[in-house]
């Protein structure tokens, strides 16, 4: 065996080292999974003090704020676990094997359409503007509105990403544009 065949098989087999990021990775994705159901065990136990009938209006508006603004930290964990999950999916794929268990899986088609990093890149994006938004949603919660400028620069924002979600479906399930179309209408 020449040295060429040596280094090549070398250089070919270094892609294993990928399998380093995969496992921590989803190492992460259980740890962010573990957090986020302590925080969901943690609201529930909560929730108790809200069906109090003696609890003042104030306090309780103060209750339902504080429960709401949990959740959506909740969701927010849930989608990073997601993320670090589909991450890991995506790096074994890519650089290691296919992932032969979830062959002919109708659910496996549906989460690793992974084909190069142009689609890992392409749905991590979109999960990290999801966790975007709904951090968005957790200060336009916490924010209190005193002038018609904060009203402005919550409804901008509120723009804002609506813009970005619109353009990061693009044209996502809509047929390309055909001359036939235009016979038809």
């Amino acid at each position: 065996m020449s040295i060429e065949r040596r280094f090549e098989g070398l250089l070919w087999n270094s892609r294993l080292i990928v399998l380093v990021a995969v496992v921590a990775s989803l190492v992460v994705a259980g740890a962010m999974f573990f957090v986020a159901t302590i925080d969901v065990i943690q609201l529930v136990s909560h929730l108790g003090a809200y069906a109090d009938f003696h609890l003042a209006p104030e306090a309780r508006a103060a209750l339902r704020s504080t429960t709401v603004t949990h959740v959506v930290e909740v969701v927010d964990g849930y989608l990073l676990a997601a993320i670090m999950l589909i991450f890991a999916l995506g790096l074994y794929e890519l650089f290691v094997s296919r992932i032969e268990v979830a062959e002919g899986s109708e659910f496996a088609e549906r989460l690793l359409l992974i084909r190069s990093m142009d689609d890992l890149k392409s749905r991590l994006a979109k999960v990290v503007l999801l966790i975007l938004v709904v951090k968005f949603f957790e200060y336009a919660l916490q924010i209190e509105i005193n002038t018609a400028l904060d009203l402005l620069y919550l409804g901008l924002g509120t723009l804002l990403v609506s813009g970005a979600l619109w353009l990061s479906h693009g044209k996502e399930g809509h047929p390309p544009h055909t001359p036939a179309d235009e016979t038809t209408r």
